[in-house]
């Protein structure tokens, strides 16, 4: 992840962070934990690392730490059984714990004799912030000892960290950009949001579909103000969840929602984008957005709930939408290299392609039903002598029973018109030119007689381990080996013998 091309201020301005409430203070006391809301993280965003104090360090009580970065249950991270979790909690910390729809950052605690231990999570309990570090069993008393409440450490991003910092924040920001113009300008609420792991597009979720002129239209509102920079700041006061709800949409998006249930940090933060928006939330926010420069995928995708329907915006700003760029003039520039064109004629050349495709689809289809028949004149000519009859043939095609199953049509066809109609009983077989035992031939079986094609069928059941099945007069299945006309081929010739006995 690269992030040279985005510029920042050296430092965070003195006004991004603003307590507009003169009874809330920023605990001084080494022992107290600040609450989160004011975490140095949230005071000062470009802050990477900052000396601290250890409150306490315990072991969790949990295997596993909830997945940092939205990945599936399938997909979480699992400590290895050769760790074991312990749980920090710092006085104040430079990183950010998951919350306001932001996974958590990752970083170090090097504590007092310079080692470093890694942070793997930061999470929000009630309203401290606890620092998930991953400790080799045999190490976990040192840790423990080195993590003893009154420890002084060092909480740091480390580059890791900074650069996935620097994602969240561009994207989060982004966020708060596009659901504002959304909302005033179109009147399309955000009902929800998602950081997507990288290098993924985020998006939002919005209650419909919006037009390719909606989409430009907000894209390029967006853009008007990070061209014109505008500044963004924090303002935190004392929370009073009855105020908030209280407050509905008067005091800025989010504030009908409130802060999560399990918040007890004592602290209601609103971040700003000057004269843009208003909004609560406790994630990472840089003090401008003329960095944020804004890409809108153009089109929505549609949601379909058992009551509702809405829509997803996906959309990309900095390090993200270098990633996106780069990658996809990569896949251009090879995919122009491929078809034996510039870039700008892919899309020609692609539909010239496809069109030949399907013409050479039709051709293939068109020669094997002539095939099909030629087959089955031949089989129907052999049928007329002997009434029981097994082909194997060759085909290294996707679908090798499909043409079986032409042959079969194409043999009905012949005797459609015969009266009386022959009796017959035909075994076709299919497998590759080359094999392995994991190779799959298949068999068809068709004939007059329902009980002789059901009969034949387990004996391939039974003798060489077909599985298949079918009803009426025919009967198809799957074999999985090497097939060998002098074994296999031989099984089948010896099943059809018994039939003619009969």
């Amino acid at each position: 992840m690269s992030a040279s091309a985005v510029l920042l201020p050296p430092v965070t301005p003195p006004t991004y962070h603003r307590v507009v409430s003169p009874t809330l203070h920023i605990p001084t006391d080494p022992q107290v934990p600040v609450p989160v809301g004011l975490l140095a993280c949230q005071r000062d965003p470009l802050l990477r690392e900052l000396a601290s104090t250890v409150i306490s360090c315990t072991v969790s009580q949990s295997p596993t730490v909830p997945s940092n970065g939205r990945k599936s249950k399938k997909d979480k991270t699992s400590t290895p059984p050769a760790e074991t979790l312990l749980e920090v909690i710092l006085h104040d910390t430079v990183l950010f714990p998951e919350g306001g729809g932001q996974p958590s950052d990752v970083g170090l605690l090097t504590t007092p004799d310079k080692k470093p231990w890694k942070v793997i999570e930061i999470k929000r309990h009630g309203g401290h912030a606890v620092h998930y570090v991953p400790v080799p069993k045999e190490e976990v008393e040192a840790a423990q000892l080195a993590f003893h409440p009154g420890a002084q450490v060092v909480a740091s991003l480390g580059e890791e960290g900074y650069q996935k910092r620097l994602d969240h924040s561009c994207m989060h920001t982004s966020q708060h950009l596009l659901s504002a113009i959304l909302e005033t300008r179109l009147n399309l609420p955000t009902l929800s949001w998602s950081l997507s792991t990288w290098p993924n597009p985020a998006y939002v979720e919005i209650p419909r579909s919006m037009t390719a002129e909606e989409i430009a239209f907000a894209q390029d509102t967006a853009n008007a103000l990070v061209f014109e920079g505008r500044s963004v700041h924090v303002e935190v006061e004392e929370f009073d969840r009855d105020k908030i709800m209280e407050a509905k949409i008067a005091q800025g998006r989010g504030a009908e929602k409130g802060p999560p249930v399990d918040y007890t940090g004592g602290v209601k933060r609103t971040v700003v984008i000057d004269g843009v928006d208003r909004s609560l939330c406790c994630g990472t926010h840089f003090p401008t957005i003329h960095n944020l420069q804004l890409f809108i995928i153009p089109q929505t995708d549609s949601v379909a709930r058992a009551s509702t329907t809405s829509a997803r915006l996906s959309f990309l700003a900095g390090p993200r939408l270098l990633a996106y760029i780069s990658t996809t003039h990569g896949l251009l520039t090879a995919a122009a290299g491929t078809l034996s064109c510039g870039a700008p004629g892919v899309p020609e050349r692609v539909e010239q392609v496809v069109d030949e495709r399907k013409r050479l689809a039709k051709r293939v289809d068109d020669v094997e039903a002539e095939l099909a028949r030629v087959v089955a004149c031949e089989l129907a000519a052999a049928v007329r002598d002997d009434g029981v009859l097994h082909r194997h043939r060759t085909d290294d095609s996707a679908n090798a029973l499909a043409f079986l199953s032409a042959i079969s049509s194409a043999f009905a066809n012949e005797f459609a018109a015969v009266s009386p109609a022959p009796s017959f009983l035909v075994v076709l077989s299919s497998s590759p030119s080359s094999q392995t035992t994991s190779s799959t031939s298949v068999v068809l079986i068709f004939g007059s007689d329902e009980q002789k094609v059901k009969a034949v069928g387990e004996g391939l059941k039974s003798k060489l381990g077909v599985k298949g099945g079918g009803k009426g007069p025919r009967w198809s299945g799957k074999f999985t080996g090497v097939w060998k006309d002098s074994r296999e081929g031989a099984t089948i010739d010896g099943i059809l013998a018994d039939i003619r006995s009969q």
